[in-house]
């Protein structure tokens, strides 16, 4: 078979067959065809000279035409091609593709021998057969033949000989092929056509699915570019449609539920709550977003856009804050904003800065309700196994090892506080504090015996100041006093503070010469130097200030209105100040 099915057919080509000027018709079918050599019969092809023997024996046609001597250059598979004979109207039809296009295919039995000609040849009538083609031996019948290559344009058309009946024109019979494309689409990749699934054993030999010829469009279609059959698997599109269900649904409910949440009528709750009391934690940073839906899962509110809608009608109800609170459940949304708006609502305990131990314990057994004593018992039992520093807590002489370990902060209860754990918690807090500031290696710098002084100091000036300013020139004030060199005081402290410490009071007008007669480690108008420990649980100033002195010379201070604090150097300038603040005392107490 020749190229699609064309057989050695009597008919010649003509301009107006479809497959005129076929670009797949090269110089060498041709010199097959001159041999006696079927194109396509399986025999194999013959070699062909290269291009430069052309260029030296046929100098003057690549002179004339210089387009085909640049294809020449670019394509040496056309090296030898056989000549070819065509109206020289036709010869140079194509100049795009560089070389003439041909009319036909050169038969093997179409002519005993081919001639050439030398360059201009008589216009001739064509001859046409009874189906309209041209025959092509009305042109060429009396040339005669000369040099095969002289004058000749190697691409143009070759005679066809005429002999009628020869051979069937296959494109007539039920077994020819589909008539052939036009040659501008002839090799174009086939659009990909999708078919059912063919199973493997269908497929031929080889797998290529044609007979050979990879151009024939429509023998691959429905297989990837390996061959093998594209599979469905009934599996992946069982998940796949179950995997959109899911989503579909799940997308649905939520979205649902959203838009009845956000714009639906708001569920509520009436009065003030008719269920058990539950503990809420509201956490830092939350949103009215938030605390309603806590409130929600808490069975307090009916719906978190009650809440949200609520405290949006309260003046107070962005102020929120952050802590656990007792509510009731099943409350109204108005009365759950109209408790927690009030800060002394809030289950928790603040420990305010220079708090003394005896203090936090009473707080602490209020808030839990525990008897009076409860946890003053506990923490005289399990002070060493609070989590004290290393450093604190050895003297013998402290009244409680615990004084100046319970931070100042504030610490929300829930139901599971305990006292015990409340004095751990804050007992670490204060650890943590101290480690962070740094109070281990500042004791060296400052001249201490150990780190339980700094919080000792800063105890002392908590308890006397009003502020970071006071704190810091009443630590120089003790600091001052505490010095060898110190002649005025002769190394006292004599604040007034540790007597009411040891007195468990906060007296101001107390007899200052009973006060000095009072034997006790902590009374500092007894004895020299620091009381054994704290008097109180400093906050983070008074601790950075007595880390950080002020170095203006103190020796002394007073508060003569109870308000300002005046500080002065010497002794003279000290006893004036005393003397204003009693006679200042006097008129108010109305002597």
């Amino acid at each position: 078979m020749t190229d699609y099915g064309r057989g050695r057919g009597p008919e010649p080509w003509h301009p107006e067959d479809p497959l005129y000027g076929d670009q797949q018709w090269s110089g060498q079918q041709a010199q097959q065809a001159q041999q006696g050599q079927a194109p396509y019969g399986g025999a194999p092809q013959q070699g062909y000279p290269q291009e430069p023997q052309y260029q030296q024996q046929y100098p003057q046609q690549y002179q004339q035409h210089p387009e085909y001597q640049q294809q020449y250059v670019q394509q040496p598979q056309y090296a030898d091609p056989q000549p070819q004979y065509a109206d020289p109207q036709q010869q140079y039809a194509d100049p795009q593709q560089g070389y003439a296009p041909q009319q036909g295919h050169p038969q093997q039995h179409g002519y005993a021998q081919q001639q050439g000609h030398t360059g201009q040849h008589p216009q001739q009538q064509p001859v046409y057969d009874d189906q309209g083609w041209d025959t092509g031996q009305g042109q060429y019948q009396g040339a005669v033949q000369t040099d095969l290559h002289a004058g000749v344009d190697p691409y143009t058309q070759q005679p066809v000989a005429d002999y009628p009946g020869e051979a069937p024109d296959l494109y007539s019979t039920q077994d020819a092929y589909a008539p052939p494309q036009p040659p501008g689409r002839r090799h174009l990749e086939p659009e990909p056509v999708e078919e059912e699934e063919e199973p493997e054993a269908a497929l031929p030999a080889g797998g290529g699915g044609d007979d050979g010829d990879g151009d024939q469009p429509g023998r691959r279609g429905g297989r990837s570019k390996g061959g093998k059959p594209k599979k469905r698997s009934g599996t992946a599109c069982l998940l796949a449609a179950v995997v959109i269900i899911g989503v579909v649904g799940g997308g649905g409910y939520y979205g649902y539920s959203y838009l009845e949440e956000r714009f639906g009528a708001a569920e509520d709750f009436a009065g003030e709550g008719s269920g058990e009391t539950v503990d809420v934690e509201i956490p830092k940073g939350a949103g009215l977003g938030q605390m309603g839906r806590i409130l929600k899962e808490a069975g307090v509110v009916a719906s978190a856009q009650a809440f949200v809608d609520a405290a949006g009608a309260n003046p107070r109800g962005k102020n929120i804050q952050p802590g656990v609170y007792p509510m009731k459940q099943k409350m109204s949304a108005a009365a759950a904003v109209a408790l927690m708006v009030d800060p002394s609502k809030l289950n928790v305990l603040t420990v305010a800065e220079g708090w003394r131990n005896t203090t936090v314990y009473e707080a602490i057994d209020k808030k839990l309700g525990k008897p009076q004593g409860t946890t003053k018992e506990i923490a005289q039992r399990e002070a060493k196994n609070l989590g004290l520093p290393a450093w604190a807590g050895n003297n013998p002489k402290l009244i409680d090892p615990l004084e100046g370990f319970l931070y100042p902060a504030r610490y929300d209860l829930g139901k599971d506080t305990t006292p015990e754990s409340l004095l751990r918690q804050m007992v670490k807090n204060a650890a943590d504090k101290y480690v962070e500031l740094g109070v281990e290696a500042k004791a060296k710098e400052l001249g201490l015996e150990n780190p339980l002084q700094v919080v000792t100091i800063a105890s002392l000036v908590n308890a006397e100041g009003k502020n970071h300013d006071d704190f810091r020139k009443m630590s120089e004030v003790v600091y001052n006093r505490l010095k060898k060199t110190n002649d005025v005081t002769n190394q006292k402290i004599e604040f007034d503070s540790t007597y009411n410490y040891v007195k468990n009071q906060s007296e101001i007008n107390f007899n200052l010469k009973e006060a000095q007669r009072f034997d006790n480690p902590y009374n500092t108008h007894f004895v020299k130097g620091l009381p054994p420990g704290p008097i109180g649980n400093p906050g983070t100033d008074a601790v950075t200030a007595t880390l950080n002195p002020d170095q203006g010379g103190w020796m002394f201070f007073v508060s003569v209105d109870g308000d300002k604090t005046t500080f002065t150097k010497t002794y003279d300038e000290h006893l004036k100040l005393v003397a204003e603040f009693q006679e200042r005392q006097k008129q108010k107490n109305g002597g």
